[in-house]
């Protein structure tokens, strides 16, 4: 199974799930990859770190001191009696803390998620505080503001024109795009 990140040409970040990278390249092709928040194919793979199993390293980051360290000669380090060591140059790799774009990045791909999760979850209330009318929404909406119908709260499809006028009428009215994804199951 090969799981990827994924980003629609509206910066929409999901993930999906694929038997192989050819399954993904037949479905992207095929038209079948949709974005579950706008519905858009044009979906791209984005750049994923490969999984590399670090958990000794976390264990013996926890027993040093934050803060800068410094090298010990290995004639310093080595105990008493034991032959010493040198260290070879050309054997010794530099590792770079990652740089304030890469974290100013990865910060703004955090917040682009939070915020997509948030917008997922007012409409998901939305969805279920409210009764589709369909495309009698306009109708009904009248009918509820003087006072016709029971008071409640609604949603379904109006025309630019029908929410025009509904706002003439003084009826407050709301353009909410639905996701793709929540009009049907969502996995």
């Amino acid at each position: 199974m090969l799981v990827l990140n994924l980003a629609c040409s509206h910066g929409h970040r999901f993930e999906g799930w694929f038997g192989s990278a050819t399954d993904f390249e037949s479905q992207t092709a095929s038209g079948l990859l949709t974005c579950p928040m706008c519905s858009d194919q044009r979906i791209s793979r984005m750049p994923t770190a490969p999984h590399l199993n670090v958990s000794h390293l976390r264990a013996s980051k926890a027993g040093h001191q934050a803060g800068p360290q410094t090298a010990v000669p290995a004639a310093a380090s080595t105990p008493a009696g034991a032959p010493s060591r040198s260290v070879d140059a050309s054997s010794v790799v530099p590792v770079a803390a990652p740089s304030q774009a890469a974290q100013a990045r990865d910060q703004s791909a955090d917040a682009i998620q939070g915020l997509q999760a948030q917008l997922l979850q007012a409409v998901q209330q939305v969805l279920a505080n409210t009764e589709d009318v369909g495309s009698q929404f306009a109708e009904e909406a009248r009918r509820i503001h003087y006072g016709e119908s029971q008071q409640r709260g609604i949603r379904g499809q109006a025309s630019a024109d029908e929410t025009a006028a509904l706002l003439d009428e003084g009826i407050d009215v709301v353009a909410l795009p639905l996701p793709q994804g929540l009009k049907g199951p969502l996995q």
